[in-house]
């Protein structure tokens, strides 16, 4: 008679579930790996992909090529409706059932808008691919728009790009959308200058880069404005509209506006009827297990648990991969009989983040560095961590072309229909 292997099923296929698939590798188990998308995304180059300068197929991955020689891992493409503890089952959408001993869940986050879900139509976030096209398409529509119209109010709200929120995500996106204008666009238009475009990015805090040193923040501020990027902190937003933002009692007209500003947890905390914080995460044990669930882990943007410096682990890459291989090594230690706690330690292994295409600021704790330098280890970190060779020497080579020249090669508006502006007269070359 054939004894049943542990079955782990691990859902979510981004830094911390293929972590996790990867820790387990040769252990006496049967893995199952649903993610709602066959790809694995790196997620930190994602903004580069809104703002033209990588494809799709630079930054993602198919998960059953990752996983292709791994005989005792079964991928399946579906999104999770709810979870059975009792059962111990997960439950798909399409009905699917996949049985579970141990269950990772790594399901990550989407963007939080304080109360305001109703913005995100116009005010797009950017966590997946599909955010990201989006964000590219709006862009360069924005100035294709700007391009027809006659008038001057119009193509001036065109010619406008809000970011809201200045952490990574959004001190990355600012920078790159004005290099977008200044460099890349620069004489291929007619009737406007790119160049004239404007770029705010905006802020409740008193500076940008909340979580670096403070010399690093200041640094990365100034960066921004050399590059023309308009920076308003101590500034909340009270409203957002297709016509633009409402911040500091101030209207601004913008046609385009982009969300960098917070996140929210996938429904980890509804799935389980666990306890979880204002941003739906679950508060876990010291191993990353579920309270009352021990063979349930939640890692990365689904978890809070404090780091040993006693502030929370924070919602990055490195932190959801540590992780998954945290609840990977519990559970193989159960599997050994092993029963004794095993409490996850973080380590922090530095914070990141780039303005433009020549600086960048890095906080590694002992080690602080800005600028050009800084620009080059922050490119060869996030070389070095793209999943095969081919990927690392077709961004690179994207890099030094956009590095070179200004260039961007990624800049086809390949999704959804074009804004339709209001009717205009054709365009004499005297107008013009």
């Amino acid at each position: 008679m054939t004894t049943q292997k542990h079955r782990v099923v691990i859902v979510g296929g981004g830094f911390g579930g293929l972590s996790a698939a990867m820790e387990l590798k040769g252990a006496d188990v049967e893995i199952t790996l649903v993610d709602r998308r066959n790809h694995h995304l790196f997620q930190p180059l994602l903004y580069q992909v809104a703002t033209a300068a990588l494809s799709t197929s630079e930054i993602a991955w198919p998960i059953r090529t990752i996983l292709r020689d791994r005989r005792e891992v079964r991928t399946i493409l579906g999104t999770v409706m709810d979870i059975d503890t009792g059962a111990r089952q997960v439950r798909l959408e399409d009905g699917t059932v996949v049985p579970y001993d141990s269950l990772i869940l790594a399901t990550g986050a989407r963007h939080a808008y304080f109360g305001h879900d109703e913005w995100e139509a116009d005010a797009p976030g950017l966590k997946t691919l599909e955010d990201a096209t989006t964000i590219r398409r709006k862009l360069l529509e924005a100035f294709e728009a700007a391009e027809r119209t006659l008038d001057p109010h119009q193509r001036a709200a065109l010619m406008t790009f809000v970011v809201i929120g200045a952490g990574p995500t959004g001190v990355e996106l600012a920078g790159a959308i004005s290099e977008l204008a200044r460099a890349a666009l620069r004489d291929e238009f007619r009737t406007i200058d790119p160049r004239e475009a404007r770029v705010h990015l905006i802020e409740g805090a008193d500076r940008v880069l909340l979580n670096f040193d403070k010399d690093l923040s200041a640094y990365a501020e100034e960066a921004l404005k050399r590059l023309g990027v308009i920076v308003e902190l101590g500034e909340n937003v009270s409203e957002v509209d297709k016509d633009g933002v409402t911040y500091g009692g101030k209207r601004l007209e913008a046609k385009t506006v982009i969300w960098a500003a917070g996140v929210q947890a996938s429904p980890v905390a509804k799935w389980l009827g666990a306890e979880a914080d204002r941003a739906g995460r679950i508060k876990v044990e010291p191993d990353l297990s579920v309270p009352g669930n021990p063979e349930i882990f939640v890692i990365g943007d689904a978890a809070t648990i404090a780091a040993p410096d006693g502030k929370p682990v924070p919602g990055i890459g490195d932190a959801a991969k540590q992780g998954g291989r945290h609840a990977a090594k519990v559970i193989k230690a159960r599997l050994a009989g092993d029963t004794a706690p095993m409490p996850f330690r973080y380590k922090h292994l530095g914070s990141l983040a780039t303005i433009g295409k020549r600086a960048a600021v890095i906080d590694f704790g002992w080690l602080k560095l800005k600028g050009r330098l800084a620009w080059w280890v922050w490119g060869l970190a996030h070389i070095y961590f793209l999943i095969d060779a081919k990927n690392r020497f077709s961004v690179a080579l994207s890099w030094l072309w956009i590095y070179l020249t200004g260039r961007r090669s990624a800049r086809l508006i390949t999704q959804g229909p074009a804004e339709k502006a209001a009717p205009l007269k054709e365009v004499t070359k005297a107008e013009g």
